[in-house]
């Protein structure tokens, strides 16, 4: 019998309530934000957020040019309300001309804003791999249910916040008139919920480093020596001596010593600095920027914070140097925003250096004009790429984009823009003032000065450390006063949760960007998380693979399926349950790596597996014989 034939007008006919459901959906998330009339403290708050010279932008050109305020209005909404109210929100795309859709868009991508009411008092706990190890999992299950609001408080569970060291970690954010941040390492369930109730925390103890007075120190060596607030007392140690012989020299001289110190990218990529501060310098147009990607979200570090913290002048100075070397007159610091410390030592030495002729119209009298801004994150891992941070620097999703073109051509407001993390930066300072041969003085030719290494987990001192590049890793442990007594070394994880593992093999392996790249591993960020006998790998593994989940923005199918087949796999490995065998389950995580690798547009898709890849095939972690789920 033939199929009944169905006319167009009545495929319409029969679509139309589902069409008219999904109209209405739209249209709820498109204008809601406008149907929702902003309170006068709503405006006020916006207002205030916009600034005594704003003036609304005439035209959609002018109002292109203005989007970039958009995050840091969105900051403030929160701080006063505690969450991201649908009347502020409307307020704002009014006023920025921003469509609702694509400010609501904007708002729900970072995990720190939230768009429904909370409780104005909010503890993130760390529960990612370092604190995981020193003992997150207990802390949660003694603070309770998590997001249940009680007596104002309610608690939350967060990735890394970047005080490895000090783990287990936690936030707390306090909003409203007088909001407040803070974040502290050794958290305890008495110590978290104390905060909560009181709304008070100790600032944090002065940075102590176990290379204190070591001679040999060149990005820490003020540390904990020096009056982070004193912009005189960073003078008596050196600082700005740099700024002044570039000016003596020339910017051309500055970026040819660059280039002879063979400095390189201290992120992962291992990029050349003077190839990239040449393509700016060199690109056509006058307007170009400079960029600190201080984005440091990767599980396990937390090197970028100590340099902001303890030492904030020489960043300032750094990318003023940068600045003056390249012809940019703007600079950004793209801070995360679990370093709330950070964000205050940085604006308080920005603000000095203003204030004293170091930044502004006429920096050192001598007719270069170059200033800083600081914009903070949101809780986006995938903003540490440097394309997703200049989406989100101009008030967009941080979303990668494609390559080419790179940065150094069209960057930030499609302008050349130079961007470097904090460790990059601050290596630029001493090359400038000490010179490029008594930088390549230490370290290896491939690999030349010094590295900031990111200890953690079963060391006895945690901490950052300064080495040359070349120290082996068992030498690196041993400065860290090796593993508790009675304990035995089980992993370590290099580069973080996009590294990889290596075993007690390989103590001896030479920490260079070389070397580690023959031996298939990477340095990356700097982190070295140890783990030694009482720590079960499987649910490090495990976290690892919900970070990369959670953390994938979702914009290309390879990284957004990828990672949630990998941790499903990862899952049945670990809990016991393969389909098919544990080898045909890790060729398949083989297979599913590959093609993240091969198909992701970032690194994040493109890094998801190592680690996880490298435990499995290379310490043969949770095979038959292998080492213990």
């Amino acid at each position: 019998m033939a199929a009944p034939t169905v006319s167009p007008r009545e495929r319409v006919a029969a679509l139309a309530p589902a069409l008219a459901s999904s109209v209405h959906l739209i249209s709820h998330v498109d204008l809601r934000a406008i149907r929702t009339p902003p309170t006068d403290d709503e405006r006020a708050c916006v207002d205030a957020a916009l600034g005594d010279g704003w003036r609304d932008p005439a035209g959609l050109r002018a109002a292109r040019a203005e989007r970039h305020r958009l995050l840091p209005c969105l900051h403030t909404i929160q701080r006063r309300f505690g969450y991201i109210t649908p009347g502020a929100l409307g307020y704002l795309s009014e006023r920025l001309h921003v469509p609702p859709a694509e400010a609501y868009g904007v708002a729900s991508f970072y995990a720190l804003f939230a768009l429904a009411p909370r409780a104005p008092t909010v503890a993130h706990v760390c529960d990612d791999i370092v604190c995981k190890a020193a003992g997150a999992e207990a802390l949660c299950d003694a603070l309770g249910p998590s997001g249940a609001a009680r007596d104002g408080v309610e608690w939350h569970r967060s990735p890394c916040l970047g005080l490895c060291e000090k783990a287990p970690a936690a936030l707390i954010t306090v909003a409203g008139e007088r909001p407040f941040e803070r974040a502290f390492g050794h958290a305890t369930a008495v110590v978290v919920t104390d905060a909560l109730l009181t709304r008070r925390v100790a600032p944090p103890p002065p940075t102590v480093l176990a290379q204190a007075h070591d001679p040999s120190l060149r990005v820490l060596a003020r540390v904990g020596r020096v009056d982070p607030a004193s912009l005189d007392d960073y003078r008596a140690h050196g600082g700005y001596l740099a700024l002044r012989r570039a000016a003596e020299m020339g910017a051309g001289w500055v970026i040819r010593e660059l280039t002879d110190a063979g400095l390189s990218g201290r992120g992962g990529a291992a990029f050349p600095a003077g190839r990239k501060w040449d393509a700016v310098a060199k690109a056509p147009g006058r307007a170009r920027h400079v960029v600190c990607n201080a984005d440091e979200s990767e599980p396990g570090t937390f090197k970028d914070r100590v340099v902001m913290e303890d030492d904030p002048f020489a960043l300032v100075e750094a990318m003023t140097l940068a600045g003056f070397a390249v012809g940019a007159e703007r600079g950004w610091i793209y801070l995360r925003a679990e370093y709330p410390y950070a964000a205050e030592r940085l604006q308080r030495a920005i603000d000095e250096a203003r204030r004293r002729g170091l930044l502004g119209g006429d920096v050192l009298g001598r007719g270069f004009c170059f200033d800083i801004e600081v914009r903070r994150g949101a809780g986006a891992y995938i903003c540490g790429e440097e394309t997703a941070l200049l989406n989100s620097l101009e008030g967009y999703r941080g979303e990668p984009r494609s390559k080419p073109p790179f940065p150094v051509e069209v960057g930030l407001f499609g302008q050349p823009t130079l961007i470097h993390n904090v460790e990059t930066l601050a290596n630029v300072p001493w090359i400038v003032r000490e010179g490029a041969a008594a930088f390549r003085s230490v370290g290896t030719k491939d690999s030349p000065g010094t590295r900031l290494f990111c200890l953690s987990g079963a060391v006895r001192h945690p901490g950052v450390y300064e080495l040359p590049f070349g120290v082996t890793l068992g030498a690196l442990l041993d400065r860290a006063g090796g593993l508790r007594a009675g304990r035995s070394l089980r992993a370590v994880l290099l580069g973080g949760a996009a590294g990889a593992f290596v075993g007690p093999e390989s103590l001896d392996l030479p920490l260079t960007l070389e070397d580690t790249r023959r031996a298939g591993v990477t340095l990356g960020s700097g982190v070295v998380f140890v783990l030694d006998d009482t720590v079960p790998i499987g649910p490090v593994l495990q976290r690892i693979a919900a970070f990369f989940r959670d953390e994938s923005c979702g914009q290309c199918v390879p990284c957004r399926v990828g990672t949630v087949r990998q941790e499903e796999l990862v899952a049945r490995l670990v809990e016991g349950r393969p389909h098919g065998g544990e080898a045909q389950e890790i060729a398949l995580l083989q297979e599913l790596g590959q093609a993240m690798r091969d198909a992701s547009i970032c690194g994040l898709g493109q890094t998801a597996t190592g680690a996880i890849e490298s435990a499995l095939v290379r310490l043969r972690v949770l095979q038959p014989h292998g080492e213990s789920r």
